[in-house]
Parts: structure tokens; sequence; C-alpha cells
């Protein structure tokens, strides 16, 4: 499986070659759900808080007596019943993370992908150069590479430069190789890989 490499300007400079073993696996859709699944509950912060009817302030003192009133019996005016009482079963601090194995993980990125090279999604430039600390000659470059909807720019190593010039785009993110996730990559419509960066995450992944 081949690709073009292009230069930032939009220029095709060459091919590259990508391999099979990353880039053409067999999909499988509930296995890719899966770890996306757990992704977005790892990302849950799980704060959200109720008080019981033990945890509301007041109510200490029977309300009335038992009998003889005409009115329903009532022990305290924190019952979950009244206005301004306890909750019931409401939600509690807790934990959502869980994981999934590794060679799932890796198997699913491999899908995801797959199935961005199989739908003309992903996009090789030979590297960044001479990158504009403005945003607006950044939007100026992606346009040249054909990139104006929702985009990935993945690298190689970190660049403060081409973080600084697309950091007020909110739909270009720029991200390390080796940070991708299967959610990340699903999300946006273009995938701009320098070469090197390609290169090393199919040794990561082979």
């Amino acid at each position: 499986m081949k690709v073009n490499v292009y230069d930032q300007m939009g220029k095709m400079v060459g091919e590259m070659e990508l391999a099979e073993s990353v880039f053409a696996v067999p999909v499988n859709e509930p296995l890719v759900q899966e770890v996306v699944t757990m992704y977005l509950a790892n990302r849950r912060v799980g704060t959200a808080s109720t008080k019981t009817r033990g945890e509301v302030s007041g109510g200490g003192r029977k309300p009335w007596r038992q009998k003889h009133t005409g009115r329903a019996r009532a022990g305290s005016i924190r019952s979950p019943l009244w206005r301004g009482g306890g909750i019931i079963f409401g939600p509690k601090p807790r934990d959502y993370s869980y994981s999934v194995p590794q060679k799932v993980r890796r198997a699913a990125l491999k899908m995801a992908l797959t199935a961005k090279v199989n739908t003309g999604e992903i996009m090789v430039i030979d590297h960044w150069e001479n990158i504009p600390a403005k945003t607006k000659d950044m939007v100026g470059i992606l346009k040249k590479l054909g990139v104006e909807e929702k985009a990935l720019l993945v690298l190689e190593a970190p660049d403060e430069t081409l973080h600084r010039s697309t950091r007020n785009l909110k739909n270009v993110k720029v991200a390390l190789y080796k940070n991708l996730n299967v959610y990340d990559l699903l999300c946006v419509s273009r995938i701009v890989f320098t070469r090197q960066s390609i290169l090393k995450l199919q040794e990561a992944l082979v």
C-alpha cells in the first residue's frame, strides 16, 4: 500500500509505502466501539453528588405528634418526600474508569487507521518547516494542503511553534504519534502525518 507525500505547500514530492500490518487489517467495529467507550468513560470526572436524608441539615425533631392530628405520619422535615429533603438513590462521587487489554487497544488503533486510509482521510507531508507563529498564516497553509475540515496533525516530536500557530483553531488538534488514540482518530475528517511520525508509528505498532 502506497500513499503520496506532499510538501507543506500541497505539492507532491514522492511516495511512501505503508505497512499492511498496520494500515490494512480487518476492521472489527464492536471492538473499536469497546475501546472508544473505555476512553470516554475514563474522561468522566465522576464528581456528581447529592445528600441523603441523613446528610441534609435539620429535621432532628418530629414535626408533629404521631396520632390524632388528621395528617399523615411524619418523622422528619428532611424526609425525601418533603421539599428540601434528602435525595433517594442520588449520584455519589465514583470512579468510572476501567481498562481493556493493551492488545485490544493496539488492535483497535490499527483498525481505526485502516478505516481512515480506506476513506482517503490520511495525508502525509514530508515535514513542517518555517512554520509561522500566526494563526492566519497557518490557515493559509492548511488550505493549500486541502485541509479545511476538522483535522489532526500528527508529529514525531513536540513543536512549540506549530502548537502556537494552531491553538486558536478549534477544528485543528496537534498530537504526537505515541499519544494517538482511537477516539481522536475517529473524531476528525483529516489526519496529517509527517513522514517521520508515520514511520515511527509503524515501528511502534508492528
